[in-house]
This record gives structure tokens, sequence and C-alpha cells, in this order.
């Protein structure tokens, strides 16, 4: 007897407590003597599976958000609490929520989409591909460098006036990169109170130049002053390397109170380059995964190097989101690229949706697409050419969602 196809549909206030004590048996959260609010999240879509008799199975929710592409804003369809109760599982309820959320994403415009599974091997077979980490790591407070203050530079304790501040900042540096989320609008502006520090976060240290920031931390103080302290750093960013020292230098005047900085350094930047990261221990790592929701906008609303110029062809086969699957060409110029349907049966490398997202945001190359079996190349063709989608360099998150 085939299983029966659940109802998928958007969440309602009604659907609201149902869907909170869903994930809460999923991921193992405390039970709440406070009722969900019924209020709508800006910025939020949930949707639920429900079996004939109208109960709940599973949900999903949509996210969003904004991520930054080469100066570009890219609007991206950010996968969250996933949860199917444990009787509807391995009958493809999260495959059919997951299909739905494309194509309502697809709806109100967002081109891509990332999230962080709990297990890979459901979000593969729906096109995502794990694309990179979100690592925290560990480094003895004691290990961090100490500089001379630099002339010009002010270092100052920041309170919540100074959040707008910190997040001009955080565009500033993330605006170039790829995949690092804008922090704008919807549910960033939702959760913040204008007058308090954002939930986790005991303090703020600033660094300026001329009253202009040019350098934070966020930090949450933790528990204790023995050899288990820690001091937990959300965010450590500087826009130069003498702000990055300022900062270094502050979390290691720590080291008599709290012998463990832990944080979640952003790849090369200008904290990172002053960091003794041979020291470093990992403590927890997060992989993300990454997929297009919108092909066309994916390539055509993000920026891509200036200098780079080109075209390639290949075919796309997308089950999930089938507006994606054709044969296209892309062709890169002047800091913009256009995707151009071509007729079905042109000769191309066939190209499947997860490798799509590995050379988008990356994380592989032409030929190391090919070997993983994503990527399949007429004879006499040279996988090399989809190098061209992978133009930019690796994406990164600083997020968790």
């Amino acid at each position: 007897m085939r299983p029966t196809v659940p109802l998928i549909r958007r969440l309602d206030a009604d659907d609201l407590a149902g869907a909170y004590e869903l994930s809460r048996l999923a991921f193992g959260s405390p039970p709440s003597s406070t009722p969900p609010s019924r209020d709508p999240r800006p910025g939020v879509t949930g949707y639920g599976a429900f079996d004939p008799e109208g109960r709940l199975v599973g949900k999903a929710v949509d996210l969003h958000h904004e991520q930054w592409w080469t100066g570009r804003r890219v609007a991206a369809a950010d996968v969250a609490g996933v949860a199917v109760l444990p009787e509807a599982r391995g009958r493809g309820v999260a495959l059919a929520l997951l299909r739905d959320l494309l194509a309502g994403a697809r709806e109100r415009g967002a081109a891509i989409s990332a999230l962080y599974p709990t297990v890979t091997g459901p979000y593969r077979r729906a096109g995502w591909e794990v694309a990179g980490a979100l690592r925290a790591v560990d480094l003895p407070a004691v290990s961090l460098p100490r500089h001379r203050p630099a002339p010009g530079l002010t270092v100052r304790p920041g309170g919540p006036a100074d959040l707008d501040a910190t997040t001009d900042l955080y565009q500033r540096l993330a605006r170039h990169r790829r995949g690092l989320l804008t922090r704008r609008g919807g549910v960033f502006d939702w959760h913040r109170p204008p007058t308090a520090l954002p939930d986790g976060v005991d303090g703020l240290t600033l660094v300026e130049r001329d009253g202009r920031l040019v350098g934070y931390a966020s930090w949450q103080r933790g528990r204790g002053y023995d050899k288990h302290a820690v001091l937990t750093v959300r965010d450590a960013l500087a826009e130069t390397a003498e702000a990055a020292r300022e900062l270094v230098g502050v979390l290691a005047s720590w080291q008599s109170v709290t012998p463990t900085i832990r944080l979640w350094p952003l790849a090369h930047d200008a904290v990172a380059a002053q960091l003794p990261l041979e020291q470093a221990r990992l403590h927890e790592e997060r992989l993300w995964m990454h997929r297009p929701v919108d092909v066309v906008r994916a390539v055509t609303d993000r920026g891509w190097p200036a200098h780079v110029r080109g075209q390639v062809d290949f075919a796309l086969a997308d089950e999930l989101a089938p507006w994606n699957s054709g044969t296209w060409r892309l062709e890169v110029d002047g800091g913009g690229a256009e995707l151009h349907r071509l007729p079905d049966d042109a000769p191309a490398p066939k190209l499947s949706v997860r490798g799509f997202a590995l050379l988008y945001t990356g994380a592989a190359d032409g030929p190391a697409v090919a070997e993983a079996g994503l990527l399949h190349c007429p004879a006499g063709t040279d996988p090399d050419g989809l190098d061209l989608l992978a133009a930019g360099g690796r994406a990164d998150l600083l997020d968790y969602f």
C-alpha cells in the first residue's frame, strides 16, 4: 500500500503551538510554560505537512535572509526548523515540504538557499550540497599577542546605542565577500530590542579612530574564574590590522579569569591574521549546505569578479525545482553575469544541482565536481570550463540559523 501524500500548506497562527511542540520534540528543547506567540514573525514563512486527519506531521521554515555576494545583496531562502513526527518519518514528508518551500521562495523572489543539516542525506536528495562549515575554536588566552596601543586608536566599552555602528562595520566587511548574511531587515530587526544588547551578549568592546568604529568584539562572560572559565566571543571583526591588534590585546587581558577564548574566526580577515591559530582547538563544527532556488536569479543578482570574462554551456538537472532544469549558457563580463536558456538538445556537460552548488559557492572546481560524479562531460570536453561558475572565491557563513 502506497503511503498517503501529505497536504502541504503554509502555517498560520492556529498551527504555531503544534509546530512549536514538534520542534521541541525533534531538537530536544525543554518544555516552556509560556505559550508560543501567535503574532507573525517578519521575514519568516513556515510550511506544514498534514495527514488526512489534519494532524501536523512535519514542518519547515523559510527564513527571508539576504546574502552578500561580491558587493550585491542576493535574496535567500535559508532553511531552518525542519522536523517530522517520528511516526511519519521515511515517507517523503521532508521532501514534500522542501519542494513546496522552494516553490514559495521562488515566488517571493529568492535566488539561493543555505541550511545547517543535522544529517546530509535527505538534503542531498533534495539538491543541497555541503559547501562549508561554521567553526568555533578555543584559544588559550595566554597565547594571544598583546601590543602597545596604536596611536590614534581608542578602545572603549559599548552598549545598545552602538549596535547600529557595529552592524554598519559588519556590512563594510561582509559586502565584498560571498555568502555572509546582510544582518538587515526581517528577523534581525525583530529580534533586537533597541534598549538592550542581543540575547547571549554581555558586552561590546569597540575600537575607534577619530570617533569612527573600525573594530569590535561582542562577548559573553560565562561563569567562574577557574581553569574551566570560557569567554565566548560571538563576533570579532576589524577593518584594519591595527584595530585587530587592539581587539586581540583586549581579549588577551582576560587571561587571569577566563583562560580560554572561544570564537568563530572569519577566514583570512584582519583578526584571524593576528591569532595564533596553531594553538587553536576545534570546539564545534557545523556543516552548511547550499543550493539554487532560481538559477537565473542566482547568476544575475550576485556580483562577479570584474576582471573575469567568458562563457560556458551546461545542462542542469533539478528534480525538486524543475524550473532550473534545462541547457544553459553562462556569460560573465564586467562584474555581472547572465544565464541564457539553450535548446535542450544542445551539446553540453551535464551538471547536477548539487554540482552547481559546489561551483557557485567556490567549494570545488570543475574537475573535482566531475570526480564526485556531479558533472558528466562529453568525450573530449574539459571540465575546467565550469570553473567560470566558481569565479570569485569561496563562500562563508558566520551566522547559525
